[in-house]
């Protein structure tokens, strides 16, 4: 009810996450073959910057001891990256679905919440980015890591689940600090979509608090199918007790 009233969306550390393989944050790193690990060593050696010491090091390995340095450096990057992105950065979560009913009873109060509607062409809902369902953790390149600098795909990690997760058709916004209450503009919500099980003060209230502050959202009341498994919903308008006495409705 804060939320709705606040018009606030929070940005989660994913320590607090109930997956642990959520975001792949223990990516498998390739083996560099000799010919990637060859240029890996070219690129170091070409640099003018490189310490005395460091070129020996590349002048002087066989490519296998080089593949096993090489290696060691990029798992050290990766995980200073994936720690930093971790103490700092913030998640919230969203779904291309209102009516999956798995998610209506993990995430909806087992079909007693509400499901918020945002427009995406608004930020930070237009910055939003598809997580990606795979039945093994991704695997990064040495390279990439190393003679890049490219943590890009430490992002895209952060937007990584294993495959049974695949039913919340989610989507991702990041933040730059985890904990943070992020508040989107008012036009931003275009629509609330009821639970079948929602009780009828909840409701009331949540409308109220919503014809106070967004007249154009829309509002549609669930309800369970008779014929499939799936949860309907319809359209309603809502008129508070004193609107409705105005317009002689009421005593």
């Amino acid at each position: 009810m804060q939320n709705i009233k606040g018009q606030i969306l929070y940005f989660g550390s994913p320590l607090s996450f109930n997956d642990p393989y959520d975001c792949a944050l223990t990516p498998n790193i390739k083996s560099p073959t000799d010919e990637e690990t060859e240029a890996v060593r070219a690129a170091y050696l070409s640099q003018e910057r490189i310490t005395d010491q460091a070129r020996r090091e590349f002048k002087t390995k066989t490519t296998q001891e080089l593949r096993e340095i090489l290696l060691r450096a990029a798992h050290g990057a990766i995980k200073q990256a994936t720690d930093a992105f971790l103490q700092n950065r913030g998640v919230t979560c969203f779904s291309e679905k209102n009516d999956d009913l798995l998610m209506w009873s993990h995430y909806g109060g087992r079909y007693r919440g509400i499901c918020l509607e945002f427009d995406t062409k608004i930020e930070p809902f237009s910055k939003v980015k598809p997580v990606k369902y795979l039945s093994t953790l991704p695997q990064l390149d040495v390279a990439s890591i190393l003679l890049n600098k490219d943590f890009d795909h430490v992002v895209e990690l952060f937007c990584t689940k294993s495959k049974p997760w695949c039913y919340e058709n989610e989507w991702r916004a990041l933040h730059n600090v985890a904990g943070t209450q992020y508040v989107y503009p008012v036009e931003a919500l275009k629509g609330v979509y009821f639970g079948p099980d929602i009780d009828k003060e909840s409701l009331e209230i949540v409308c109220l608090v919503l014809a106070g502050q967004n007249e154009n959202v829309r509002l549609y009341q669930g309800s369970r199918s008779t014929t499939e498994f799936r949860v309907l919903f319809e359209e309603f308008t809502y008129t508070s007790y004193l609107q409705a006495k105005k317009l002689g409705l009421r005593e």
